[in-house]
């Protein structure tokens, strides 16, 4: 498909360079780029409904103990 689009400058001088390196068309290097980015940003399928109100948090490395928890409990004058 040919069309006409507005790139910024330093998009432009990365595609050519990559065109230049790979011996390919400009074009052609503009469309694998687009491809790679499309399929790194392919996100993985979403995770099933949680069946309560409340949201799970993120994994961490740390361990979550009592002491955690009644120190914050503290903090918040809980």
């Amino acid at each position: 498909m040919r069309t006409t689009v507005a790139i910024d400058d330093d998009v432009f001088a990365y595609v050519r360079a990559h065109a230049q390196r790979e011996r390919i068309s400009i074009g052609e290097a503009l469309s694998r780029l687009a491809r790679q980015g499309i399929q790194a940003s392919q996100l993985p399928p979403p995770a099933r409904r949680p069946r309560s109100r409340y949201a799970l948090l993120p994994a961490r490395t740390e361990v979550v103990t009592s002491e955690h928890v009644r120190r914050l409990m503290e903090q918040e004058g809980i």
